[in-house]
């Protein structure tokens, strides 16, 4: 049953339930229901969580009606503050643990990115084979890198290099034994 009530005697009415009187709460909570109500399911998306809400909301109301001031914003002003905090509190708890899944779960979801170690050990990887690159003659070193970093054809590097096919595979065949010998252990 919805009760309506002018600003001054809704004000006066939430003033009232601050100094506990419950019927005065009662004309507060039929007045203001319906609109607080929607203020929590535009926020929420969801029913169920915007009737929690508005329960919680109606709690702190009526505990805390005693610190509405007239002077600082109108009586539907402040209780639909108090509804909209308790909501958007809601949807944060909410997004920090999702619903229906237990929070032990957790500890087995495994992260795709490779761990530290695996990090330092392939740091330390191309630190050795960039320093063993760097051992490599010129020709050798160059080619190598064109053709494996680039995606570079031995056929474009030939012609880049002006020397023949075969000579090109020969250099690049060359430096990628050296390089063999260079990481082995």
């Amino acid at each position: 049953m919805a009760v309506s009530l002018t600003r001054e005697e809704l004000a006066e009415a939430l003033a009232d339930s601050g100094r506990g009187d419950r019927a005065a709460f009662r004309r507060v909570y039929e007045a203001t229901s319906a609109k607080l109500f929607g203020v929590a399911l535009r926020i929420l998306h969801d029913r169920q969580l915007a009737e929690d809400v508005l329960q919680d909301a109606y709690v702190t109301i009526w505990n805390k009606a005693a610190t509405f001031d007239p002077g600082r914003a109108s009586a539907i002003t402040w209780l639909a503050t108090v509804t909209r905090n308790r909501a958007i509190d809601r949807l944060r708890s909410a997004a920090v643990r999702p619903a229906g899944r237990p929070l032990d779960e957790a500890a087995e979801v495994r992260d795709a990115a490779p761990d530290a170690a695996t990090l330092l050990e392939t740091r330390q990887e191309t630190g050795r084979l960039l320093a063993c690159l760097d051992e490599l003659e010129a020709r050798a070193r160059d080619a190598i890198r064109t053709a494996f970093f680039e995606g570079v054809t031995y056929e474009v590097l030939a012609e880049r290099a002006g020397v023949p096919l075969g000579t090109m595979k020969s250099w690049i065949r060359r430096g990628l034994q050296r390089l063999k010998g260079c990481l082995e252990p």
